[in-house]
């Protein structure tokens, strides 16, 4: 048999698209932030959805969600970006019909419920792949517990988006890990895979526009001698950055070049947005309080208007991070893209996304485990709220303020240097971090979750649909409830005298089960089985001829069954 052109060997085998593909599991939530609401998470999302559909070497988009409504705007972005490929939806009550794709894709590093959603179908029916955004959580960390307890196979992916994330998660099943074999007294299951794979972003977004930076130096009166520091990011000093020491460095630098008399000013443009009062006061009376010779200005984050302004008036991107809510630092490859040189703080993800060529990175500073290890605890117990406890954390992490200072002097002082870091940035995101470079190492991993997944099919296993541990059916959970439980399969039925009782339509209407929109059978079933019982007569019928005359198998039969049994609509015969 001839090789595909777009079949990929592995392990000497040949694999083909659908074995280097996977099924996005969909919802608005991970997805659209404009729909739910701006944060890193769905700005990821939107991102990652938007690279996959650009770049992705498959034979159609396979979409896992609730509803195949749902799906009409990824449909409408895939005709644009990729027109004639096609967008199939596969329910997540049949999950088996992904096939012949045979991973699913989940935008969370906490996918418990899928795993025990494909747990009937058998554990080596096809593999999942999570992925890493704020792990700081207790949902998160909770998740990462019950991720070693779930149906999970060596098969099975969490994506960490850094070498400081990867070490993070490693170091928290470790403890899981040493709590299974003291408490259960048994050895581990295998670890679902976890591959360092960045972030990306779509490089050609941010180029900038010259017309919106001018108006941005403009309204902030910079001189062209001035030198405008930038940060794009929510603007909250207790879940993102502490805005005042940057003002306290940014003013001591400003006094220093006040002193050399180089006429210059330095400005900061922060571009986000707040979510309460409290915030917007630490940001905005800090500046005026610590920063008086500094310009500064706010802009909005939600207007893609003010994010290329900017991005294209500002002379240093500036992300100066001291939060374990962050991960990754997506807004540093925006700043490279376009062209910026960068200024961040030493931090999880931009360990591995800033070099040396294109920026500076500050060093930081925590207290050892014992020192915070009351945060934990408070946090865990209830206490502290999660703000509270990303808070006292942040608060006791340094970044260098001499250093920090040092760094911004010589940022401003060296237009060259600026350039050149500019120039190497901007290669640096294209050559590493557009996703057309990210898109291909998913589909290797999700190749490489194929191949481990079929070479390891023997270790798979098969749960009984209604005994899943943690979604047993509600009449075996509560079996001791009811007089008797029963199966209908080999009772007839007569139909009822209907004498001085409501309709059928009548009684569905007075109970309007579509309140809840969730209804046991569809009303139109519901009237076959009983039509056909009625058409029985006297001698009544059982449930492998109603199955007969209406199509309705004989599961879905008994539901109903027993319905109209409640309702008086029939007897036993």
């Amino acid at each position: 048999m001839a090789r595909r052109a777009d079949a990929v060997a592995v392990d000497g085998e040949e694999m083909t698209d659908a074995r280097r593909n996977a099924a996005i599991w969909y919802a608005q939530d991970g997805f659209d932030p404009k729909a739910k609401g701006i944060n890193g998470r769905r700005v990821a999302g939107e991102s990652f959805l938007k690279g996959f559909l650009r770049h992705a070497e498959v034979d159609e988009f396979v979409l896992l969600s609730h509803g195949a409504a749902e799906l009409e705007p990824v449909k409408a972005l895939a005709a644009d970006l990729r027109p004639g490929k096609a967008v199939r939806h596969a329910p997540l009550m049949r999950p088996n019909s992904i096939a012949p794709v045979g991973t699913v894709f989940f935008p969370s590093p906490n996918y418990i419920a899928e795993s025990w959603r494909r747990a009937p179908y058998g554990t080596g029916n096809w593999s999942i792949c999570g992925i890493t955004h704020t792990t700081s959580t207790a949902a998160v960390m909770q998740g990462f517990f019950d991720l070693r307890m779930a149906p999970v196979m060596d098969w099975d992916a969490v994506i960490c988006t850094s070498q400081a994330v990867l070490a993070s998660v490693s170091y928290q099943m470790d403890r899981i890990d040493e709590h299974i074999r003291a408490h259960l007294r048994a050895e581990p299951p295998p670890r679902p895979m976890l591959p360092v794979i960045p972030l990306g972003i779509h490089c050609a977004d941010f180029g900038p526009d010259a017309a919106a930076g001018a108006a941005l130096r403009a309204r902030l009166r910079a001189a062209p001698q001035d030198v405008v520091f930038t940060t794009i990011a929510r603007l909250t000093p207790h879940e993102k950055f502490d805005p005042l020491p940057i003002y306290l460095a940014m003013q001591a630098a400003q006094r220093e070049l006040t002193k050399a008399q180089t006429g210059q000013k330095l400005h900061i443009a922060f571009c986000g947005q707040f979510r309460e009062d409290f915030s917007r006061k630490v940001f905005t009376e800090g500046a005026a309080k610590l920063m008086p010779d500094v310009g500064f200005a706010l802009l909005d984050g939600a207007s893609a208007d003010d994010r290329k302004a900017v991005l294209s008036g500002a002379d240093v991107f500036m992300f100066l991070i001291d939060n374990i809510q962050e991960t990754f630092g997506l807004a540093p490859l925006e700043g490279m893209a376009a062209g910026l040189p960068l200024l961040v703080s030493d931090w999880d993800g931009m360990k591995d996304t800033v070099s040396a060529d294109v920026g500076f990175r500050v060093t930081s500073r925590a207290l050892r485990g014992g020192q915070m290890a009351q945060e934990a605890l408070r946090y865990q117990g209830g206490t502290d709220s999660y703000v509270q406890y990303c808070a006292a954390t942040s608060a006791l992490t340094e970044i260098d303020m001499a250093e920090l200072q040092a760094r911004i002097l010589q940022l401003a002082r060296d237009p060259d240097l600026r350039r050149k870091m500019g120039q190497a940035g901007k290669a640096r995101a294209q050559s590493l971090y557009d996703w057309a470079q990210i898109v291909p190492q998913m589909q290797a991993l999700w190749g490489e979750q194929d191949a481990r997944r079929r070479a390891g099919a023997a270790t798979a296993r098969r749960y009984a649909a209604d005994a899943l541990p943690v979604a047993p059916s509600p009449t075996n959970l509560f079996g001791g409830y009811p007089t008797e439980q029963v199966t209908l399969a080999a009772t007839r039925f007569v139909l009822a005298d209907p004498t001085g009782r409501p309709s059928l339509a009548e009684v569905l209407t007075t109970r309007n089960y579509q309140g809840l929109k969730r209804v046991f059978a569809a009303p139109d079933h519901i009237a076959a089985v009983l039509l056909t019982i009625a058409k029985a007569g006297p001698a009544g019928c059982g449930l492998a001829e109603v199955e007969k005359a209406t199509g309705i198998s004989a599961p879905s039969g008994e539901r109903i069954a027993i319905w109209l049994l409640k309702y008086g609509f029939i007897r036993r015969g």
